[in-house]
């Protein structure tokens, strides 16, 4: 097995009970990482970490207090910390009837966990000389996602933030990357009801799928990690030309609209 980055480090999944965190746990177990599970689902996390040779810290993910939490339980049981994977996120609320609660909680666990993370993590990576940053920001980070507002705006928020992490600290040591799907066979795919059609135009990739490309992501640092390598092009084409880009995506909803409509 090659030699990486992440070998013989501790490392840090949350939202790995399953899905796609399990899976980069997964991968990062097996290419040599001393890793670290989180998720709010307690049982079935230790499950997770049974199964995959991780140890698991359950508890909120999200918040301020229990991202110190996770990261001080981390610290004690690795040593240090080398790299952190952000993986946790919600879909809650759809379009302008999304309360308030809602975008509170998709704001809380979409975009704050990776700032309120990096607050603790990044002075003492930069002390060391280097650490590493890894948001799952899915394609609605990038693009302009359909159905529902606080996931699309939420992610954008932790795509930009990775940004603006690797911008200000690259120089330093800090690898920041964001990893970026589209439709992916997990329970958040399945309960995507009329989008999933949408989602999964290019194709559904798997968790393992997914947790591949990122492994390979880690061998040159590549900020954008597109498991589905069309999101590149369209994010192109939405930057070069962006009011043709909401044409095409608003063309999108009105025929999601008359499906919806005869359902």
């Amino acid at each position: 097995m090659t030699a990486l980055p992440v070998e013989g480090t501790g490392v840090v999944v949350t939202g790995a009970a399953g899905g796609i965190g399990k899976a980069l746990a997964a991968r990062l177990v097996a290419g040599g990482a001393r890793v670290v599970v989180n998720d709010i689902d307690a049982e079935r996390l230790a499950a997770t970490a049974a199964e995959i040779g991780a140890h698991a810290i359950a508890g909120d993910g999200a918040s301020e207090a229990g991202i110190a939490a996770l990261v001080a339980a981390a610290e004690e049981h690795l040593g240090q910390i080398d790299s952190w994977f952000a993986n946790a996120g919600v879909v809650r609320g759809l379009g302008l009837e999304a309360s308030e609660a809602e975008w509170a909680s998709s704001w809380e666990i979409n975009t704050m966990a990776h700032v309120r993370a990096a607050r603790l993590l990044v002075p003492g990576w930069i002390e060391r000389g280097g650490g590493r940053f890894v948001v799952t920001a899915s394609a609605a980070g990038l693009l302009t996602a359909l159905g529902t507002a606080t996931y699309s705006v939420t992610k954008h928020g932790a795509v930009a933030f990775a940004e603006w992490l690797s911008a200000t600290y690259r120089h330093q040591g800090l690898v920041v990357q964001a990893i970026c799907p589209q439709g992916v066979d997990t329970a958040m795919l399945a309960n995507s009801g009329p989008m999933r059609g949408l989602l999964t135009a290019d194709g559904a990739r798997t968790p393992e799928e997914v947790a591949e490309v990122t492994w390979e992501a880690l061998q040159d640092d590549r900020f954008l990690i597109l498991p589905h390598p069309e999101a590149g092009p369209y994010y192109q084409a939405r930057a070069t030309d962006t009011d043709r880009w909401l044409g095409g995506m608003n063309k999108l909803q009105r025929m999601l609209d008359a499906e919806e409509a005869v359902r």
